[in-house]
């Protein structure tokens, strides 16, 4: 399959409903085919790290949303998206239909405007489930990726959390230097 280098910037930005989610493109532009399959959406309780993420209790109601992102029909990546329940609880956000023109674009149509992130990466070995779910061997590192959205007033609006076989990816930031 080879390396797959990607950028945070696709997936930050609003789009119109009639542009197909950011994966999908981004794959498409580089001749390949990208899918995803979500596998839950609705209210869970936040797991610690989630929780003093999004700010909410520890054990506090969360909307998640799991996906599998695929790449030529091969697990590429496991995204769990986190958001408040004051953001997301009772819209599209919560349930499993995919989302025209992407969830980032539903917050902005729901007035939840991004304008910070910060990500931390790390790697480490996958639990049974990631290594299962991904098609790795045993000895195969994961990367993980945990992404934090805030929006204007600095509040937290969705917290990604990515894990991705570490010798498929290659991760790229470009920062402008104001």
């Amino acid at each position: 399959m080879g390396e797959w280098v990607s950028s945070s910037r696709p997936y930050l930005t609003a789009r119109s409903s009639g542009h197909g989610d950011p994966w999908s493109t981004e794959a498409s532009a580089r001749g390949r085919r990208g899918t995803q399959r979500i596998t839950h959406a609705g209210v869970v309780p936040a797991p610690s790290e989630i929780a003093t993420l999004l700010g909410t209790p520890d054990g506090g109601d969360v909307v998640v949303r799991r996906r599998i992102m695929f790449l030529d029909d091969l697990p590429f990546e496991l995204t769990d998206t986190y958001y408040p329940t004051r953001v997301a609880a009772g819209t599209r956000l919560a349930e499993t239909a995919k989302i025209p023109g992407g969830a980032v674009s539903l917050l902005a149509e729901l007035g939840h405007v991004g304008v910070r992130v910060s990500e931390d990466v790390s790697a480490r070995m996958p639990t049974e489930d990631e290594r299962e779910a991904l098609r790795t061997s045993t000895d195969e590192p994961v990367l993980q990726l945990t992404r934090v959205t805030l929006d204007e007033a600095d509040q937290p609006i969705q917290v990604d959390r990515m894990v991705m076989p570490a010798h498929r990816q290659r991760l790229r930031y470009e920062l402008r230097i104001d």
